[in-house]
């Protein structure tokens, strides 16, 4: 019992000192400025962010957000959000192993076709651009065959596949565009 007096002394304590270190000992005076209009108001504080907040006038926005310099999908992500989103919703049926929507990669885990178990393909997408464009995306595709001694082995992925894949997604991503745009 003594052992978890002392942990929750030890917390209350921590707490204590993360709150005693929000305040400030120091005081700022602020004179009103008078404003054109008449008006006063407070002398702004040269140290401020000068944009609306430590992020930039919107904050942080993450999935949706529009950039204002590019109506293209783009957002607080780095990337074209609707290649993202489109990127995401087409390989859904592939199990994912990271997506960094900040550097625009999206890659997947092996995944086996139930009519095809003895092959498994696994895919990484790589977004390149803030705007939609099919130069934009790369698709690379890796596909794997059970030898004669029940290993997997590497077999070559066909152009055209992996075209049919980035189109995929290019067409999905125009799906998304089109829909964005009708609301």
């Amino acid at each position: 019992m003594s052992g978890l007096r002392y942990g929750a002394r030890i917390a209350s304590a921590l707490a204590v000192m993360a709150l005693a270190a929000c305040g400030s000992t120091e005081t700022v005076q602020q004179y009103p400025q008078q404003r054109p209009d008449g008006t006063y108001s407070p002398t702004p504080d040269p140290n401020a962010p000068q944009d609306g907040g430590l992020f930039g006038p919107d904050g942080i926005v993450l999935f949706g957000g529009k950039d204002k310099a590019d109506d293209q999908g783009s957002s607080g992500i780095g990337v074209n959000a609707l290649l993202w989103r489109a990127s995401l919703d087409t390989l859904s049926f592939m199990p994912l192993v990271s997506a960094d929507p900040f550097g625009g990669v999206i890659i997947t885990d092996w995944y086996s076709s139930p009519d095809r178990p003895s092959e498994r393909m696994k895919a990484t997408v790589y977004i390149l651009d803030r705007r939609l464009r099919a130069d934009g995306l790369k698709v690379a595709l890796f596909r794997q065959q059970i030898g004669p001694e029940r290993q997997w082995l590497d077999v070559p992925v066909s152009a055209e596949t992996v075209g049919q894949l980035e189109n995929a997604i290019l067409t999905r991503a125009r799906q998304l565009r089109v829909q964005s745009l009708g609301q």
